[in-house]
Protein backbone atom coordinates (compact mmCIF):
# COMPACT_ATOMS: atom_id res chain seq x y z
CA UNK A 1 0.00 0.00 0.00
CA UNK A 2 1.25 3.75 -0.99
CA UNK A 3 -0.42 6.74 0.37
CA UNK A 4 0.48 9.80 -1.14
CA UNK A 5 -0.31 13.05 0.54
CA UNK A 6 -0.85 16.08 -1.52
CA UNK A 7 -0.79 20.10 -0.11
CA UNK A 8 0.26 23.21 -2.03
CA UNK A 9 -0.86 26.55 -2.65
CA UNK A 10 -4.48 27.31 -4.09
CA UNK A 11 -4.80 26.44 -8.37
CA UNK A 12 -1.27 24.56 -8.28
CA UNK A 13 -2.37 21.86 -9.36
CA UNK A 14 -2.89 19.39 -6.53
CA UNK A 15 -6.60 18.28 -8.15
CA UNK A 16 -5.12 17.56 -11.47
CA UNK A 17 -2.12 15.49 -9.81
CA UNK A 18 -5.04 13.99 -7.87
CA UNK A 19 -6.93 12.86 -11.24
CA UNK A 20 -3.50 11.49 -12.50
CA UNK A 21 -2.77 8.91 -9.73
CA UNK A 22 -6.69 8.09 -9.72
CA UNK A 23 -6.28 6.97 -12.88
CA UNK A 24 -3.05 4.64 -11.73
CA UNK A 25 -5.72 3.27 -9.26
CA UNK A 26 -5.36 5.12 -6.80
CA UNK A 27 -8.27 5.88 -4.49
CA UNK A 28 -8.68 9.34 -3.95
CA UNK A 29 -9.79 10.88 -0.45
CA UNK A 30 -9.88 14.69 0.68
CA UNK A 31 -9.37 16.39 4.15
CA UNK A 32 -11.70 18.76 2.77
CA UNK A 33 -14.74 16.28 2.06
CA UNK A 34 -14.82 15.82 5.68
CA UNK A 35 -15.44 19.25 5.82
CA UNK A 36 -18.27 19.15 3.07
CA UNK A 37 -19.40 16.82 5.13
CA UNK A 38 -20.14 18.34 8.22
CA UNK A 39 -21.24 21.39 5.86
CA UNK A 40 -23.85 19.57 4.45
CA UNK A 41 -25.13 18.16 7.83
CA UNK A 42 -25.85 21.55 8.45
CA UNK A 43 -27.43 22.87 5.52
CA UNK A 44 -24.57 25.49 4.70
CA UNK A 45 -22.93 26.21 1.24
CA UNK A 46 -20.13 24.45 0.36
CA UNK A 47 -18.17 27.86 -0.08
CA UNK A 48 -14.55 28.46 0.08
CA UNK A 49 -14.92 30.74 2.98
CA UNK A 50 -17.38 28.13 4.69
CA UNK A 51 -14.79 25.39 4.22
CA UNK A 52 -12.05 27.61 6.01
CA UNK A 53 -14.00 28.30 9.13
CA UNK A 54 -15.56 24.76 9.60
CA UNK A 55 -11.83 23.45 9.28
CA UNK A 56 -10.52 25.56 11.90
CA UNK A 57 -13.56 25.29 14.07
CA UNK A 58 -13.07 21.46 13.74
CA UNK A 59 -9.46 21.68 14.59
CA UNK A 60 -10.48 23.90 17.77
CA UNK A 61 -12.65 21.68 19.00
CA UNK A 62 -11.06 18.34 18.18
CA UNK A 63 -7.24 18.91 18.06
CA UNK A 64 -5.38 20.16 15.22
CA UNK A 65 -4.47 16.85 13.57
CA UNK A 66 -8.68 16.08 13.58
CA UNK A 67 -9.07 15.69 9.56
CA UNK A 68 -6.03 13.68 9.47
CA UNK A 69 -7.02 11.50 11.94
CA UNK A 70 -10.43 10.66 10.28
CA UNK A 71 -8.53 10.13 7.39
CA UNK A 72 -6.40 7.58 8.43
CA UNK A 73 -9.64 5.61 10.12
CA UNK A 74 -10.86 5.76 6.61
CA UNK A 75 -7.91 4.42 5.00
CA UNK A 76 -7.27 1.63 7.69
CA UNK A 77 -10.25 0.08 7.00
CA UNK A 78 -9.58 -1.15 3.09
CA UNK A 79 -5.66 -1.30 3.78
CA UNK A 80 -4.95 -3.44 -0.11
CA UNK A 81 -5.06 -0.53 -2.11
CA UNK A 82 -3.02 3.02 -2.90
CA UNK A 83 -4.38 6.29 -1.80
CA UNK A 84 -4.20 9.55 -2.87
CA UNK A 85 -5.46 12.28 0.07
CA UNK A 86 -5.63 15.69 -0.86
CA UNK A 87 -6.22 19.06 0.52
CA UNK A 88 -3.91 19.03 3.74
CA UNK A 89 -3.13 22.10 5.09
CA UNK A 90 -2.03 21.94 8.64
CA UNK A 91 1.34 20.23 9.74
CA UNK A 92 -0.54 18.30 12.43
CA UNK A 93 -2.57 16.65 9.73
CA UNK A 94 0.90 15.43 7.90
CA UNK A 95 2.01 14.12 11.81
CA UNK A 96 -1.61 11.98 12.00
CA UNK A 97 -1.19 10.93 8.34
CA UNK A 98 2.71 9.85 8.63
CA UNK A 99 1.52 7.14 11.19
CA UNK A 100 0.46 5.16 8.34
CA UNK A 101 3.04 3.14 7.01
CA UNK A 102 4.27 4.16 3.25
CA UNK A 103 2.87 7.92 3.77
CA UNK A 104 4.70 10.19 1.61
CA UNK A 105 3.69 13.79 1.39
CA UNK A 106 4.28 15.95 -2.13
CA UNK A 107 4.44 19.89 -2.42
CA UNK A 108 2.52 21.24 -6.06
CA UNK A 109 3.33 24.42 -6.42
CA UNK A 110 3.79 27.06 -8.79
CA UNK A 111 4.23 30.74 -9.36
CA UNK A 112 1.72 33.63 -7.99
CA UNK A 113 1.05 35.18 -11.16
CA UNK A 114 0.46 31.49 -13.12
CA UNK A 115 -1.94 30.25 -10.21
CA UNK A 116 -3.67 33.44 -10.70
CA UNK A 117 -3.98 33.19 -14.15
CA UNK A 118 -5.86 30.07 -13.90
CA UNK A 119 -8.23 31.33 -10.72
CA UNK A 120 -9.17 33.81 -13.30
CA UNK A 121 -9.96 31.22 -15.91
CA UNK A 122 -12.22 28.81 -13.86
CA UNK A 123 -14.44 31.86 -12.93
CA UNK A 124 -15.57 31.08 -9.61
CA UNK A 125 -17.69 33.83 -8.16
CA UNK A 126 -16.34 33.74 -4.83
CA UNK A 127 -12.78 34.16 -6.42
CA UNK A 128 -10.62 37.17 -5.86
CA UNK A 129 -10.99 39.60 -8.96
CA UNK A 130 -7.76 40.70 -8.65
CA UNK A 131 -3.95 39.85 -8.08
CA UNK A 132 -3.48 42.36 -4.81
CA UNK A 133 -6.97 40.10 -3.40
CA UNK A 134 -5.33 36.69 -4.77
CA UNK A 135 -2.29 37.78 -2.75
CA UNK A 136 -3.81 38.75 0.30
CA UNK A 137 -6.04 36.02 0.67
CA UNK A 138 -2.93 33.60 0.35
CA UNK A 139 -0.88 35.46 3.18
CA UNK A 140 -4.22 35.05 5.46
CA UNK A 141 -3.89 30.87 4.39
CA UNK A 142 0.37 30.81 4.68
CA UNK A 143 0.86 31.23 8.10
CA UNK A 144 -0.75 31.25 11.69
CA UNK A 145 0.35 31.26 15.07
CA UNK A 146 -3.11 29.43 16.15
CA UNK A 147 -2.10 25.47 15.61
CA UNK A 148 -5.92 24.99 14.57
CA UNK A 149 -6.24 27.12 12.01
CA UNK A 150 -4.77 26.55 8.46
CA UNK A 151 -0.80 26.77 8.23
CA UNK A 152 0.53 25.92 5.05
CA UNK A 153 3.96 27.03 5.39
CA UNK A 154 4.79 24.74 7.84
CA UNK A 155 3.01 22.07 6.25
CA UNK A 156 4.53 22.61 2.80
CA UNK A 157 8.32 22.42 5.24
CA UNK A 158 6.82 18.59 5.75
CA UNK A 159 7.11 17.88 1.95
CA UNK A 160 9.27 14.57 1.15
CA UNK A 161 8.99 15.85 -2.29
CA UNK A 162 8.13 19.58 -4.50
CA UNK A 163 6.73 19.10 -7.81
CA UNK A 164 7.10 22.50 -9.89
CA UNK A 165 3.96 22.94 -12.13
CA UNK A 166 4.33 25.80 -14.61
CA UNK A 167 5.50 24.01 -17.82
CA UNK A 168 2.41 21.66 -18.86
CA UNK A 169 0.48 18.95 -18.34
CA UNK A 170 2.73 16.61 -19.76
CA UNK A 171 5.75 18.03 -17.58
CA UNK A 172 3.62 17.51 -14.51
CA UNK A 173 2.90 14.34 -15.41
CA UNK A 174 6.31 13.07 -15.98
CA UNK A 175 7.25 14.58 -12.73
CA UNK A 176 4.48 12.63 -10.99
CA UNK A 177 5.59 9.64 -12.24
CA UNK A 178 9.48 10.13 -11.31
CA UNK A 179 8.46 11.12 -7.60
CA UNK A 180 6.19 7.74 -7.53
CA UNK A 181 9.60 5.97 -8.68
CA UNK A 182 11.49 7.16 -5.98
CA UNK A 183 8.75 6.07 -3.35
CA UNK A 184 8.16 2.82 -4.42
CA UNK A 185 9.81 -0.03 -6.65
CA UNK A 186 6.04 -0.62 -7.61
CA UNK A 187 6.23 2.48 -9.77
CA UNK A 188 9.84 2.54 -11.46
CA UNK A 189 10.36 3.52 -14.03
CA UNK A 190 12.57 1.87 -16.95
CA UNK A 191 11.91 4.28 -20.28
CA UNK A 192 14.43 7.53 -20.60
CA UNK A 193 12.94 10.80 -19.45
CA UNK A 194 11.43 13.13 -22.15
CA UNK A 195 14.65 15.36 -21.28
CA UNK A 196 16.96 12.25 -21.52
CA UNK A 197 14.79 10.92 -24.95
CA UNK A 198 15.34 14.51 -26.73
CA UNK A 199 19.37 14.72 -25.59
CA UNK A 200 19.76 11.55 -26.81
CA UNK A 201 18.13 12.60 -30.34
CA UNK A 202 20.59 16.10 -30.51
CA UNK A 203 23.76 13.90 -29.39
CA UNK A 204 23.02 11.20 -32.51
CA UNK A 205 22.35 13.93 -34.31
CA UNK A 206 25.70 15.34 -33.60
CA UNK A 207 27.15 12.40 -35.37
CA UNK A 208 26.01 13.30 -38.58
CA UNK A 209 27.99 17.14 -38.26
CA UNK A 210 30.97 16.99 -40.85
CA UNK A 211 33.15 19.67 -38.87
CA UNK A 212 36.52 18.79 -37.55
CA UNK A 213 36.92 20.41 -34.72
CA UNK A 214 33.51 20.25 -32.69
CA UNK A 215 30.50 18.24 -33.37
CA UNK A 216 27.38 19.99 -31.82
CA UNK A 217 23.76 19.36 -32.71
CA UNK A 218 20.25 20.80 -31.55
CA UNK A 219 16.62 19.66 -31.63
CA UNK A 220 13.47 21.70 -31.25
CA UNK A 221 10.40 20.53 -29.97
CA UNK A 222 7.05 21.34 -29.60
CA UNK A 223 4.47 19.42 -27.40
CA UNK A 224 6.77 16.86 -26.73
CA UNK A 225 7.38 16.75 -30.67
CA UNK A 226 10.39 17.02 -32.69
CA UNK A 227 10.01 19.94 -35.61
CA UNK A 228 13.69 20.34 -36.49
CA UNK A 229 16.91 19.31 -36.14
CA UNK A 230 20.14 20.82 -37.14
CA UNK A 231 24.29 19.72 -36.87
CA UNK A 232 27.07 21.61 -37.34
CA UNK A 233 29.17 22.33 -41.00
CA UNK A 234 29.58 24.23 -43.72
CA UNK A 235 26.05 25.36 -45.81
CA UNK A 236 24.17 23.27 -48.36
CA UNK A 237 25.64 23.09 -51.56
CA UNK A 238 29.28 23.61 -50.13
CA UNK A 239 32.08 21.25 -49.42
CA UNK A 240 32.35 19.75 -46.26
CA UNK A 241 34.25 20.61 -43.54
CA UNK A 242 35.80 17.69 -43.27
CA UNK A 243 36.60 17.92 -46.68
CA UNK A 244 38.43 21.07 -46.62
CA UNK A 245 35.47 23.11 -46.95
CA UNK A 246 36.15 25.46 -44.12
CA UNK A 247 39.70 27.33 -44.04
CA UNK A 248 39.49 28.20 -39.65
CA UNK A 249 38.35 24.86 -38.79
CA UNK A 250 41.19 22.92 -41.25
CA UNK A 251 43.73 25.78 -40.00
CA UNK A 252 42.89 24.30 -36.38
CA UNK A 253 42.22 27.97 -35.65
CA UNK A 254 42.34 28.22 -31.33
CA UNK A 255 38.74 27.80 -29.99
CA UNK A 256 37.03 30.70 -29.76
CA UNK A 257 39.17 32.91 -32.16
CA UNK A 258 38.19 34.13 -35.37
CA UNK A 259 35.21 32.94 -35.85
CA UNK A 260 34.21 35.27 -38.14
CA UNK A 261 36.24 33.61 -40.85
CA UNK A 262 34.54 30.25 -39.92
CA UNK A 263 32.17 28.56 -42.83
CA UNK A 264 30.71 26.29 -40.48
CA UNK A 265 27.04 27.09 -39.39
CA UNK A 266 26.60 25.95 -35.68
CA UNK A 267 23.52 23.38 -34.70
CA UNK A 268 21.28 25.53 -33.03
CA UNK A 269 21.71 27.98 -36.13
CA UNK A 270 20.94 25.33 -38.68
CA UNK A 271 17.70 23.61 -36.45
CA UNK A 272 16.34 26.92 -36.65
CA UNK A 273 17.02 27.83 -40.62
CA UNK A 274 15.71 24.42 -41.44
CA UNK A 275 12.75 24.97 -39.92
CA UNK A 276 12.41 28.39 -41.60
CA UNK A 277 13.17 27.20 -44.77
CA UNK A 278 9.72 24.22 -44.49
CA UNK A 279 7.77 26.47 -42.86
CA UNK A 280 7.27 25.78 -39.36
CA UNK A 281 7.39 28.38 -36.90
CA UNK A 282 9.77 28.12 -33.82
CA UNK A 283 7.59 30.29 -31.21
CA UNK A 284 7.02 28.79 -28.25
CA UNK A 285 9.40 26.06 -28.32
CA UNK A 286 12.05 24.20 -26.75
CA UNK A 287 15.75 23.71 -27.75
CA UNK A 288 17.80 20.61 -26.53
CA UNK A 289 21.57 21.14 -27.52
CA UNK A 290 24.41 19.18 -27.11
CA UNK A 291 26.53 22.33 -26.29
CA UNK A 292 25.10 25.78 -24.37
CA UNK A 293 24.97 28.25 -27.29
CA UNK A 294 27.15 30.70 -28.81
CA UNK A 295 26.22 34.11 -28.63
CA UNK A 296 25.64 34.30 -32.36
CA UNK A 297 22.98 31.22 -31.50
CA UNK A 298 21.47 33.31 -28.79
CA UNK A 299 20.35 36.19 -30.82
CA UNK A 300 18.98 33.60 -32.98
CA UNK A 301 17.21 31.55 -30.24
CA UNK A 302 15.63 35.06 -28.83
CA UNK A 303 14.24 36.55 -31.90
CA UNK A 304 13.31 33.02 -33.10
CA UNK A 305 10.76 32.74 -30.50
CA UNK A 306 12.50 29.97 -28.48
CA UNK A 307 11.25 30.04 -25.00
CA UNK A 308 13.37 27.04 -23.44
CA UNK A 309 17.04 25.96 -23.74
CA UNK A 310 17.96 22.77 -22.30
CA UNK A 311 22.11 21.77 -22.87
CA UNK A 312 24.27 18.80 -22.41
CA UNK A 313 27.71 20.80 -21.67
CA UNK A 314 28.80 23.94 -21.39
CA UNK A 315 30.56 25.99 -24.35
CA UNK A 316 33.53 27.17 -23.17
CA UNK A 317 32.89 30.66 -24.51
CA UNK A 318 29.03 30.90 -23.23
CA UNK A 319 29.35 33.59 -20.07
CA UNK A 320 27.75 36.18 -22.42
CA UNK A 321 25.04 34.15 -23.70
CA UNK A 322 23.79 32.56 -21.25
CA UNK A 323 23.33 36.02 -19.73
CA UNK A 324 21.34 37.69 -22.45
CA UNK A 325 19.22 34.72 -22.42
CA UNK A 326 18.69 35.52 -18.80
CA UNK A 327 18.10 38.90 -19.64
CA UNK A 328 15.32 38.18 -22.46
CA UNK A 329 13.48 35.74 -19.85
CA UNK A 330 14.46 32.73 -21.78
CA UNK A 331 14.44 29.58 -19.30
CA UNK A 332 17.98 28.02 -19.66
CA UNK A 333 19.00 24.55 -17.78
CA UNK A 334 21.55 22.01 -17.85
CA UNK A 335 20.48 18.53 -18.70
CA UNK A 336 23.48 16.26 -18.82
CA UNK A 337 23.48 12.90 -20.48
CA UNK A 338 26.47 10.31 -21.00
Amino acid sequence: MLIIGLTGENCAGKSTVADYLAKKGFYVLSLSDIIREELKAENKSLSRGNLIIKGNGMREKFGPGILGKKTVAKIETVKDRNYTVDSIRNPAEVEELKKLENFFLIYVTAPPKVRFDRIRKRDREEDPKTFEAFQEIEKLEMENAEKTKQNLKATFALADKKIENNAGLPMLYEAVDRTLSDFSEEFKIERPTWDAYFMNIAKMVATRSNCIKRKVAAVIVRDKQIISTGYNGTPRGTRNCNEGGCPRCNNFTESGKSLEECFCSHGEENAIVQSAYNGVSTKGTTIYTTFSPCLLCTKMIINSGIVEVVYNEKYPIAESALKLLKEAGVKVRRYSVG
